[in-house]
């Protein structure tokens, strides 16, 4: 008999399948129906890519020319001076925070009443008068200047306008009514005298001002205390950096150009690197992006300060000690909160956790927490505890799998050698299944970095740096994000705009973000298992 005739054939299904479809074996055609499924996926990869890619490289561009504005206009010259009368405003603050300290000291140290205090505090107060009336000449130049520089700025946009309206009616043939369209030309040599002559007065103003500043610094009074007396000391090494900066700003105006090209590397620099992100001004955007990638990793930090270890404590507890009921109570309870749609945990922290943080922090028993107590609902340690909430789920379930992976023998060995359940824990288990433990950490990070409405409604969306020096008082500050600004400002912008293109830049940084996450999940868990190996 053949061997190959169909009497040879096994009964049972093993064989290939003799089914076609479109030409193709069952097989076949699931093979290439998930196939067909990854190369889909690429391709929707690629089009993203493309696509942030497209509508944000020329970012970089308009960003330049934003910047040209900003020198040709004259507000460039401006801003130096800006700067001089904003650092005297912050010493003026110095000095409004110490006044404080001494009402303070006088009322609840000393007892005195309210007027008791600040008939104490009126040598003070002509101390600090003088000191901020000092600089009002020069706030009245750049007053002055503003108004100049303004007028140039706008005046160019106009003309800009006008040029581009003449240039699409060319363009459709209507040769009549472009002739008809104001031309405004622009003739900076002259717009910008004003502002570049002002450099004489402004030499004689700020003498006045540096010497008035250092005869009250002559006549401050004395402190009611070594602590506020320590403060004062520093206020006038500080007043005196500030005066020793006043050569630097004259040298700026004097060799300030506005001949002088923007280089293209000054729109990139002036993205990475730069400290503001303002939109809409009158006076100038800017795009800086530092605040916002501070405001995501300091979110999560705190979010994987807390999801860390609950997540991977309670898969080591559900998956190593828990018993069966309590493991079919935990497990499905941790694994719902991934469920709850992440608004609506937004929604809780504004109506009720950062309410009851804040309340907290207020208790008289919680006063050695820094940053206790805080003012602000809306913040890092409100957004933190609900990021944490959402990764939990994710560094559960996969922290859970990673101890399941490990081979039975291995806790088998330990305890017939005499270890504990919790030596053979943390000597054991947790070392054989750390790789898959960083990697549910890694995409736990990623979970909460990626999150836009958590962040967006309880950060406090505010555009700055925290405040450092606070120590671990840091968490309790307001911020914004990289996710919350896309999806607060995307809504708003002319598509095109150079905020348009902004925001993709911002999408494209995060891009590049959670790409650095997974490489560097790889690499460690590459690494971790060579060394094992």
């Amino acid at each position: 008999m053949d061997s190959k005739s169909p009497d040879n054939e096994p009964s049972f299904p093993i064989r290939k399948s003799r089914v076609r479809f479109l030409g193709l074996s069952v097989d076949d055609f699931i093979r290439h129906f998930f196939q067909g499924n990854a190369v889909v996926s690429v391709v929707v990869l690629a089009l993203i890519t493309i696509f942030l890619f497209r509508e944000g490289t020329d970012f970089f561009t308009q960003n330049q020319r934003n910047l040209k504005i900003y020198r040709q206009a004259g507000l460039e010259y401006v801003d130096y001076i800006r700067q001089q009368v904003d650092d005297h405003t912050a010493l003026s603050r110095y000095l409004a925070d110490m006044r404080r300290q001494q009402f303070l000291y006088y009322t609840e140290e000393k007892g005195m009443d309210l007027a008791a205090a600040n008939a104490q505090l009126r040598s003070f107060d002509e101390f600090a008068d003088n000191y901020s009336y000092a600089v009002d000449p020069l706030r009245d130049v750049l007053s002055d200047l503003t108004d100049v520089a303004s007028a140039i700025k706008s005046k160019f946009l106009i003309s800009e306008d006008k040029q581009t309206e003449r240039e699409q009616l060319l363009a459709e043939g209507k040769k009549d009514e472009a002739a008809k369209v104001e031309q405004i030309t622009v003739d900076f040599d002259a717009e910008l005298a004003p502002l570049v002559g002002i450099l004489p007065t402004y030499r004689t103003i700020t003498a006045e001002f540096g010497r008035q500043l250092e005869e009250v610094l002559g006549q401050a009074p004395v402190m009611p205390t070594d602590e506020i007396a320590a403060r004062l000391v520093h206020f006038k090494a500080l007043t005196r950096t500030y005066l020793a900066g006043f050569p630097a700003i004259e040298r700026n105006l004097e060799t300030w150009d506005y001949h002088k090209e923007v280089p293209f590397f000054r729109s990139i620099s002036a993205f990475i690197f730069g400290r503001d992100w303002l939109t809409a001004s009158f006076w100038q955007d800017w795009y800086g992006v530092v605040p916002l990638v501070v405001g995501s990793l300091m979110v999560s930090f705190v979010a994987l300060l807390l999801a860390v270890p609950m997540g991977v404590g309670a898969a080591i507890y559900v998956n190593q000690i828990a018993t069966e009921a309590e493991r079919r109570l935990i497990k499905p309870g941790i694994e719902f909160i991934s469920a709850i749609p992440s608004v609506v945990l937004g929604f809780f922290g504004i109506a009720v956790l950062g309410q009851a943080l804040r309340a907290l922090s207020q208790q008289g028993w919680m006063e050695w927490v820094p940053g206790f107590p805080y003012s602000e609902r809306l913040n890092i340690l409100t957004a933190g505890c609900l990021l944490a909430l959402i990764a939990v789920p994710t560094i559960f379930t996969l922290a859970e799998d990673a101890l399941n992976n490990v081979p039975r023998p291995f806790k088998e060995a330990s305890m017939a050698l005499g270890a504990s359940r919790l030596q053979t824990i943390i000597r054991i288990i947790v070392p054989a299944s750390l790789s898959g433990i960083i990697s549910a950490v890694l995409l736990g990070l990623g979970r909460v970095i990626g999150e836009t409405m958590v962040v967006l409604l309880c950060a406090g969306n505010r555009i700055a740096i925290p405040d450092f020096t606070a120590g671990l008082a840091v968490i309790t500050q307001p911020v914004h994000t990289m996710t919350g600004i896309i999806a607060q400002e995307m809504g708003e912008v002319v598509r095109g705009s150079i905020h348009y293109r902004a925001l993709f830049v911002v999408g494209i940084l995060l891009f590049f973000l959670a790409l650095g996450i997974n490489y560097l999940a790889q690499k460690i868990v590459r690494r971790y298992r060579i060394s094992i190996g």
